[in-house]
């Protein structure tokens, strides 16, 4: 086949950095190809990506040395504008990337800027391809995230182009958009012989998605390798901090050799190892982390009989929220989940104060937040943002964190924030500007700031999203740790790792209503409600399910515990 991007001893330095982001690459991939490009925040993902494009060196004008060939196109020479018709680019800041004041404007703009007299045609093609036609007429300022990385998405396949690169495409997309996303971007592969490359953190899509890896540390590939053959290095990747998807770590909990990558091939290959658990596990319901509803006697928040929704520019109300009914108890850990659009965010900008409801009332922490300003409340509730980089509003970490007790006069603001620091391990960080952080270290940094405002109610929006495994896991670790010192939390997320490992209690919402309050298990065992909210059990959850074992193992170590007697017994 014919290679269609080609880097030859490629290196670029961005302004004012002491050392490259991309050191002397060389690669080539193929047209028709289906790549995913994986390795650690920081590791030159995005950088690579975007010299496909030309946003590097034109856009972001740096230090720049070798060659890189798209389509035949030399990208030093070639205008973004040029490269656009070829390479089509979802950002991870997807969100500027929409220009237009309505998703239908936005769609088409694209082919109607090149002069297509198919222009309508086309957006109406790849909003139908992604299921976002009904979106069509509304204004892109009030999509959901998911709904908005979409819109973005469908404007780049108006285009048609012989390339698609999409930075993190599950991105604040719901479990069921994600895997109908990829779905999507396999089609446009097979069919239309688009060649796709991806930048991926999670290994599930990884495996099951992409034909080829390319592996990237310290701005320059490792290697470059077919799917079967990187998934075999379990090992290698994992000393990148990328972890095997769990389906593989599954297998090997259980020493059965083999990298499967689908659910039902897992299993296959643990029946076929006379590994077939079932509902008489060891896994005793008690010390599954299955902690239940809690049912403390005080309440952080409560919401009555809440209705909520927002102005269209033709004044029209565009309801939101139905008549919710909910309270958080102290001891909490909730996941508040749904579709894209069911009205996540919005709950939960009213749980922490920052909006009034149009209708019902929000108790928290004893007072009514039609009582007091939004900046009162944040004495009660932390709201930490979808995106980190708004809630950096100075010019070092330290600075931020220490914005909420100064402004309140403590007298132990520098020792409260020295502690916090501490307890994020960010104190070598304090003295840098947030949004030169990586990823996983801003979401840290916004943990800091809320923590600081010693809430008793903290509230995070995505916290997860965006990041690579090992800084996932670092912020699910930094959130278990945090019941000692707030009341309750509450997590907006379509993250199922993070529902199965973290939450005791789920809080299912579709079209602005609750449909279900229920503990995770509970939820991963129930498929109509999982189908109705557009939820898909992490890979774990799901082999368990498969295999008949009861309770549902939430996490690999839970399986461990589940397999093992299991496999004794079948060894014997």
């Amino acid at each position: 086949m014919t290679a269609i991007i080609e880097l030859d001893r490629l290196s670029f330095r961005y302004p004012g950095a002491t050392r490259d982001s991309l050191r002397n690459v060389s690669l080539s991939i193929e047209e028709g190809d289906f790549v995913a490009v994986i390795g650690g925040n920081g590791s030159g993902k995005t950088t690579l990506c975007k010299t496909f494009n030309g946003l590097v060196p034109h856009y972001w004008v740096g230090e720049f040395a070798g060659e890189a060939r798209v389509a035949g196109l030399d990208t030093y020479d070639s205008s973004v504008a040029e490269l656009s018709a070829t390479v089509g680019y979802v950002y991870q800041d997807f969100q500027n990337q929409l220009v237009r004041p309505r998703v239908r404007d936005e769609v088409e703009f694209g082919p109607m800027n090149f002069g297509m007299a198919d222009f309508a045609a086309r957006g109406a093609e790849a909003m139908a391809m992604l299921g976002i036609d009904h979106l069509a007429d509304r204004f892109v300022w009030q999509l959901s995230g998911g709904q908005a990385h979409l819109t973005a998405l469908a404007s780049v396949l108006s285009m048609r182009p012989r390339i698609i690169v999409v930075d993190e495409p599950v991105a604040e997309v719901d479990p069921a958009g994600a895997h109908a996303l990829y779905e999507r971007l396999t089609q446009l592969n097979r069919d239309h012989g688009i060649t796709v490359v991806v930048i991926e953190h999670h290994a599930e899509f990884i495996s099951q998605y992409a034909r080829s890896v390319i592996l990237m540390d310290d701005g320059a590939p490792v290697w470059h390798l077919p799917v079967a053959e990187a998934a075999a290095r379990a090992d290698e990747l994992a000393a990148h901090g990328i972890p095997a998807p769990q389906i593989v770590d599954a297998c090997a909990a259980a020493e059965v050799p083999g990298a499967p990558r689908t659910v039902a091939e897992a299993a296959t290959l643990l029946r076929d190892a006379g590994v077939s658990p079932s509902a008489a596990s060891s896994l005793r319901e008690d010390d599954a982390g299955e902690r239940g509803i809690a049912a403390a006697p005080r309440p952080v928040v409560a919401a009555s009989s809440l209705s909520h929704g927002y102005r269209t520019v033709g004044g029209d109300l565009m309801p939101v929220l139905h008549d919710v009914d909910l309270t958080i108890h102290a001891g909490d850990r909730v996941a508040l989940v749904g579709g894209n659009g069911a009205g996540k965010s919005t709950l939960m900008r009213l749980l922490g104060g920052l909006q009034v409801p149009r209708g019902g009332t929000i108790v928290l922490d004893g007072v009514d937040t039609r009582s007091a300003p939004s900046a009162r409340l944040a004495d009660h509730a932390a709201y930490l943002f979808q995106r980190p980089e708004q809630m950096f509003l100075k010019d070092s970490v330290r600075a931020d964190v220490l914005l909420h007790p100064a402004g309140r006069g403590r007298d132990d603001a520098d020792a409260l924030v020295d502690r916090v620091l501490d307890r994020v391990r960010l104190t070598e960080f304090a003295d840098r500007d947030g949004r030169t952080l990586s990823g996983g270290q801003q979401r840290r940094a916004t943990l800091a700031i809320g923590l600081a405002m010693s809430p008793a109610l903290m509230l995070a929006d995505e916290p997860t999203a965006s990041l690579d495994v090992a800084s996932r896991d670092s912020v699910i670790g930094m959130l278990d740790e945090l019941s000692d010192t707030i009341a309750a939390a509450v997590v907006a997320t379509h993250d199922m790792h993070l529902v199965a490992e973290w939450a005791t209690r789920v809080v299912v919402l579709e079209h602005g209503r609750i449909v279900a309050d229920l503990t995770p298990r509970a939820l991963f065992a129930d498929d109509a409600l999982l189908a109705k909210a557009r939820l898909v059990p992490p890979q774990i959850v799901a082999l368990g399910r498969e295999l008949g074992i009861d309770p549902l193992p939430l996490s690999v170590a839970q399986w461990r515990e589940a397999v093992a007697p299991i496999r004794t017994e079948a060894l014997a």
